[in-house]
Order: structure tokens, then sequence, then C-alpha cells
């Protein structure tokens, strides 16, 4: 009989304890939900064999990474043109260059001040993998888009 007399007595406390941690619960889900901060964001266009036109599927990838820019300060823009190793390197070389300028072009295209871009060109470097199998899906190029908060 002692024990429910005690548990009786407890009862009111576990049940303070308890809405006290309701009200703090919902104090840190209300900051769990705030809005991020700029974070990077980043993009894969991919383009046919032997060609760095922009097609409208990567178009529409471009315009969705411009979009999810929008309220940040731009700091810099990376694009890194990649090729596949079917062909001769300096091919393969001067077509991920390509990629990449295609890529810029496009982005200045949606109204983003590119004016500090990172073009890199990367050809077919890293297209074998050691064991001498074909890296697939080579054939694009890569966009990170560097953000800040507005000041």
């Amino acid at each position: 009989m002692a024990s429910f007399a005690t548990a009786g007595r407890l009862t009111p406390l576990v049940l303070a304890l308890g809405l006290a941690g309701c009200q703090s619960w919902a104090e840190m889900r209300g900051r769990l939900v705030d809005e991020p901060g700029c974070e990077p964001v980043r993009a894969e266009i991919y383009f046919e064999p032997d060609s760095a036109a922009i097609g409208p599927e990567a178009q529409a990838l471009i315009a969705e990474a411009a979009r999810q820019a929008e309220g940040c300060r731009l700091q810099h823009v990376e694009v890194l043109g990649l090729a596949d190793a079917a062909g001769a390197p300096q091919a393969n070389l001067a077509l991920s260059k390509a990629r990449a300028e295609a890529v810029t072009a496009a982005l200045a295209a949606e109204r983003l001040a590119v004016s500090d871009v990172r073009l890199l060109a990367a050809g077919e470097a890293g297209a074998v993998t050691p064991q001498g199998e074909l890296q697939p899906m080579r054939r694009r190029a890569e966009i990170v888009l560097r953000l800040a908060d507005p000041d």
C-alpha cells in the first residue's frame, strides 16, 4: 500500500515535468523548421556524346539551380566539365572545356552574376577505373554555386 501512496504523490510531479517538456519541445521544433541559410547549390548537367549543346532538360536544371540561389549572395561559381574515355585525350579535354563554358553561359543567361567563375576542364581524367573499367555517365558538367547570406 505504501507504494501506491508514493506513486500518488509523484503523479503531479511527473505530469508537471511532462508538460514542461512539451513547451521546450515546441520551442525546439520551431527552431528545427526554420529556413536554412544559403547553402551551396549543386547540379549535374548531362550531354549527348561528343556534344556541348545545352538541351531543354539541362536548361531546366540550370534554371532550377538559379532559382535555388535566389535571395542569397553569389560568392562564386564552380563549373567542372567532364568527358568519357572515347576519343583522343586532347579532343576530350577540349570537349570538357566546351561543356563547362556552355554551362557557364547558360548560368549567365539565367541572370546569375557569374563574375567569379572557376571553370575547370578534366577531359577524360578519371574516366577509367584502376581496374580498367569505364566510368559511366561522364558526359557531364558539374555546377556548384557557392552562396552566402545576403548582406
